[in-house]
């Protein structure tokens, strides 16, 4: 009897509580997979870029991607402005958006079209920290420039700090293949639902 009633217990656990929460995830990666393929079609103020690595004196691979996206945002004027966002990560390196900005430089943009903010370490720090540059600057609606499988998570914070903010996904990335895609589709998942209970517990 005792081994017939712990059976029924987990049987009972799996279909009301592991069951809908696993179900939960599947949805939650489904929408955050599908949302970064969104884009909309709208002239901002300015293109926030979120930091990424530097490698020595360059700029990493994916964060090159989001640059070359800001880049062309503002050539074909959907933005008046970019701003870089990302701290130091080594001690014998530039801020990310320090090297961001010397790339986009070099690539064409004026510098006087360029804004930075450098002491961010996370997401959540480049928006709030980016929100103050634009509002510095009278900057209103802006366009976060990101992974396709970071944008619902980004776009979600901007607007939590009260940034009018509208998803603008790399069109190419450095996550190529379906292992690579599936572990940057699940370190999302975790993180978007962090952020989801720390919103609830502050």
């Amino acid at each position: 009897m005792p081994r017939i009633a712990m059976r029924k217990k987990v049987a009972i656990i799996l279909k009301f509580i592991i069951a809908p929460a696993l179900l939960l995830v599947v949805l939650v990666a489904v929408r955050i997979y599908t949302y970064g393929n969104h884009v909309v079609d709208v002239k901002g103020d300015a293109a926030i870029v979120l930091g990424a690595a530097v490698w020595g004196n360059d700029v990493s691979p994916v964060f090159r991607e989001r640059i070359n996206h800001a880049i062309d945002l503002y050539r074909t004027g959907k933005v008046r402005k970019i701003i870089f966002t990302g701290g130091q990560g080594n001690r014998n390196e530039l801020t990310e958006a320090a090297e961001a900005r010397q790339y986009a430089i070099e690539n064409g943009i004026p510098q006087t079209d360029i804004l930075v903010e450098e002491k961010s370490h996370t997401t959540y720090e480049n928006l709030v920290n980016a929100k103050q540059v634009a509002d510095a600057n009278g900057l209103k609606k802006v366009l976060i420039v990101s992974d396709p499988m970071h944008m619902k998570r980004a776009v979600s914070m901007a607007s939590d700090i009260g940034l009018e903010a509208y998803p603008s996904p790399t069109p190419t990335t450095r996550y190529q293949g379906w292992k690579s895609q599936m572990g940057s589709l699940v370190h999302e998942t975790y993180y978007y639902f962090g952020y989801l209970v720390r919103k609830v517990f502050t």
